[in-house]
């Protein structure tokens, strides 16, 4: 018999994180995440995303024993903004069976039919920054830090429950020793001065901070015509400077300027950390932290996390200033691997980034969807 029960305790929550844990403790190519971050995560008073989305919790008991989880959600800004009447699931973990993954669903749907909502959208989590989707391809790639990895027998489940595919994300990757950087190199220096702009680099996260609302503002400004896209508040602004830009190697930071002091792109790099947080095994201490310095300072790998160009410049070339500063900087640092991370199948203006980069999708992920 297959029970449902929401997890409320602070007992109940490590459950929930720690299921995942368990189902893949024999998987190569899951990526831990850090327990404490994640039980942050879910604790309504210290993630400003859960002041605007309803989330609710569930553990699936069978024989006593924890078989599945699912977090069921509302982005109400969503709902207010864009009109989407759509529940949200995510963090959705599962054994092979699929009376499992459907009792489960099923208080998705609950959720949904009390607020009257018309439909189930996911894996996503209650914001853009969130991780989304399950794989459809790549299974047999290592994770990152950014991505959630899945069993494949999850599509299997959710098509067999009479969910339709809603939307395809693509990854890929490229090697760094192909680059041919004279291109942008080149249209660089040409942009910069037809335009009059200019590249500002870090050594010292410090240094960063002032500019980082107005990155979150073109963030918004950059995304805002994708259909999913709900803007990034204040509050979370707050957070995610706090929690995040702290960690992120200030040399992989990179913003451009007009003649104004108007930031018109930025973009944002991160090590690889896959391989650290496979050695923490979701502990910080007492060497999870090491590992994580060492791969800030020694990773060969870097993740292509965000990228967000002024509307008013997309059409004027000015990655190629982007590209040239990060070329310079993965030369310094000896990287060996540039990664891209999921990226929407209809974002054209994104995919048109990468086409001199010789990338290849080693990747596929998708978000199912199913009316109620």
């Amino acid at each position: 018999m297959i029970t449902i029960k929401e997890a409320l305790t602070k007992k109940e929550m490590k459950d929930y994180v720690m299921f995942s844990f368990e189902l893949y403790k024999n998987n190569p190519y899951w990526i831990p995440p850090i327990i404490a971050d994640e039980l942050e995560t879910f604790d309504k008073t210290k993630n400003p995303a859960l002041q605007s989305a309803e989330a609710h919790f569930y553990l699936a008991y069978k024989n006593g024993k924890i078989v599945g989880k699912i977090a069921a959600i509302i982005n109400w800004e969503e709902v207010k903004i864009l009109g989407k009447k759509k529940t949200r699931f995510g963090w959705f973990d599962v054994i092979d069976d699929i009376e499992v993954t459907k009792a489960l669903l099923a208080k998705v749907e609950e959720l949904g039919k009390k607020h009257h909502m018309d439909h189930i959208e996911g894996p996503m989590g209650f914001s853009n920054l969130d991780k989304v989707g399950i794989l459809s391809e790549g299974f047999e790639q290592m994770g990152n830090m950014i991505t959630w990895y899945s069993q494949p027998y999850y599509l299997t489940h959710f098509e067999k429950l009479g969910y339709t595919k809603e939307k395809e994300y693509i990854e890929s990757s490229f090697s760094f020793n192909d680059i041919n950087p004279e291109p942008f190199q080149k249209a660089s220096e040409l942009i910069k001065k037809r335009y009059e702009l200019r590249s500002l680099n870090f050594t010292k996260t410090k240094d960063i901070m002032p500019y980082v609302d107005k990155m979150f503002d073109l963030f918004n400004d950059t995304y805002s015509k994708l259909q999913s896209f709900v803007p990034i508040n204040d509050i979370q602004k707050a957070y995610f400077k706090k929690k995040y830009i702290g960690f992120i190697n200030p040399e992989y930071i990179k913003f451009i300027l007009d003649k104004n002091n108007n930031m018109i792109a930025f973009a944002i790099v991160m090590p690889g950390f896959a391989n650290a947080l496979k050695k923490a095994n979701g502990k910080l201490f007492p060497f999870g932290f090491y590992h994580l310095l060492q791969a800030r300072k020694q990773s060969k790998e870097v993740v292509f996390y965000l990228i967000g160009v002024s509307p008013e410049y997309q059409s004027k070339g000015v990655t190629a200033i982007i590209f040239d500063e990060y070329y310079k900087v993965c030369k310094a640092k000896g990287i060996e691997t540039c990664i891209r991370t999921p990226e929407l199948e209809e974002n054209h203006a994104i995919h048109n980034l990468w086409k001199n980069f010789n990338s290849k999708i080693n990747k596929r992920r998708r978000t199912y969807k199913k009316d109620i």
